[in-house]
């Protein structure tokens, strides 16, 4: 009888270094869950846990719009702008008496073309993605401030049903529409990037662009495409965020671009782009979800108590995808070339 697999080549039983950032997401959500589930007599139940998803559609929202921008090697600090303008545009426009639909589809098509506006000076200006999208988040929150200081309520009966409506999951569980909405995000965007040309040419641009160029990959497209996808997921999330609020306001989201890129990076993604999953920034809003709902049961710490966990986890990912990204390049360095043997030396090499 022959070795196993695993024995004669010692790497059939081992884990690909890059599920390892999702895997670890993984119990690390699963551990929190439990820590709060042993510590709190009301945390370890089914509607906590649909809580999290209820409280965070949005930005499941703009974390897979952000996984996209990530996974080529980019960042959009604009997201969290553009969903206070998504807001703000949405109450203003159906104060103003404009039907909900044509409402939603001018706040999504708005977004979309913020975004490209944003993709095509990054591409084609070659502009850092780091200026180009700071630029973006004082247009858009300056925007805000063009369109009213203050508040501006929404009492619109789609958006108030919307935001009132309960799907029923058993007994005393239940989800809202925004949570599908979320879900059908994260589905659609694995599906783009698993699944079609569009996916595997953004895995490849963030791996290496020179070498998707020499492949005939359509670089341009993928590089202002998810841009344009950053920005409809924004626009999208402004509107959850619009029924989850009920208004308007300058001041919405403030920040949320760092929790958006937070949550991608604590998923798995690397920072340098060409791997990661959107499965994964799911996770990574569940866990900052169960980091914040474990210190609001607590009720005896102070809300920075949230900032500061995060900062932690986010350098204790970053530090683990260094040492992914490391030991790979240790296996495959060169073996130094032999010395040569004692007593022996070389004529020296040279004109005469």
């Amino acid at each position: 009888m022959g070795p196993s697999p695993v024995a004669a080549g010692g790497r059939a039983g081992r884990v690909p270094a890059r599920f390892v950032p999702v895997l670890v997401t993984f119990g690390l959500f699963v551990a929190l869950f439990a820590v709060g589930g042993l510590r709190y007599e009301a945390f370890a139940s089914g509607q906590v846990l649909l809580n999290l998803l209820i409280d965070n559609a949005f930005l499941v929202v703009l974390a897979v719009g952000m996984t996209f921008v990530i996974l080529t090697g980019g960042i959009d600090l604009s997201v969290g702008s553009v969903v206070a303008l998504s807001t703000m545009v949405t109450a203003a426009m159906l104060r103003a008496g404009w039907s909900a639909p044509v409402v939603i589809v001018a706040v999504l098509a708005g977004g979309a073309l913020f975004g490209l506006a944003m993709g095509a000076v990054i591409h084609y200006l070659e502009i850092q993605p780091f200026i180009v999208t700071l630029a973006g988040l004082f247009l858009a929150r300056g925007l805000c401030y063009l369109i009213d200081l203050s508040s501006i309520p929404i009492t619109d009966p789609l958006f108030r049903d919307l935001s009132q409506t309960a799907i029923p999951l058993g007994e005393d569980m239940f989800l809202t529409p925004s949570v599908l909405v979320a879900l059908a995000a994260v589905a659609v965007g694995a599906y783009v990037l698993h699944l079609t040309r569009f996916g595997r040419t953004v895995y490849a641009v963030g791996g290496n662009q020179q070498s998707a160029l020499l492949m005939g990959l359509g670089v341009g497209r993928a590089r202002v495409g998810v841009y344009v996808i950053s920005g409809f997921c924004s626009a999208l999330g402004g509107l959850l965020f619009s029924v989850y609020l009920l208004s308007g306001y300058s001041l919405n989201a403030v920040g949320m671009e760092l929790d958006a890129i937070a949550a991608v990076v604590i998923g798995g993604t690397l920072l340098t782009g060409g791997s990661g999953y959107v499965l994964g920034s799911l996770l990574g809003v569940l866990v900052l979800g169960t980091v914040q709902t474990i210190i609001s049961f607590e009720g005896t710490l102070s809300t920075w108590w949230v900032k500061i966990v995060i900062g932690l986890l986010l350098l204790a990912f970053v530090v683990l995808q260094r040492i992914l990204a490391v030991g790979p390049r240790r296996r495959r360095a060169p073996a130094p070339a032999p010395s040569a043997p004692a007593g022996r030396t070389d004529p020296p090499q040279g004109d005469g």
